[in-house]
């Protein structure tokens, strides 16, 4: 059982910065891929970025490329969204996901936390 909690969220200016994280708890956080999606008012949940449970591969959405970066660290059991240039359009909740292999759609996790906000003000 893998329970998520994010974190890190809030209200910022276009040009800004931003770090979500996610924190784990269960044992086998090290063997588990991860995830963000978001979610807009509105609008479906989308995928943000994934990453392998080694940290060795990474995955992202075209829509953030070069603006976010996923890592993580199996020691403390977290996951970090850095969120660099944000945009009004990445204004949404934010959740994190975890299973056993990355995937780049939302049905692909198991595991998921509550969200947290993320606004993007212009």
């Amino acid at each position: 059982q893998v329970q998520l909690v994010e974190s890190g969220g809030g209200l910022v200016q276009a040009g800004g910065s931003l770090r979500l994280s996610c924190a784990s708890s269960g044992r086998t956080f090290r063997s588990y891929a991860m995830a963000w999606f978001r979610q807009a008012p509105g609008k479906e949940r989308e995928f943000v970025a994934a990453i392998s449970w080694s940290g060795k591969t990474t995955y992202y959405a075209d829509s953030v490329k070069g603006r976010f970066t996923i890592s993580r660290d199996n020691a403390k059991k977290m996951v970090y969204l850095q969120m660099n240039s944000l945009e009004p359009e990445d204004t949404a909740l934010y959740y994190c996901a975890a299973d056993a292999q990355a995937a780049l759609n939302s049905g692909g996790y198991h595991y998921w936390g509550q969200g947290t906000q993320v606004t993007v003000s212009s």
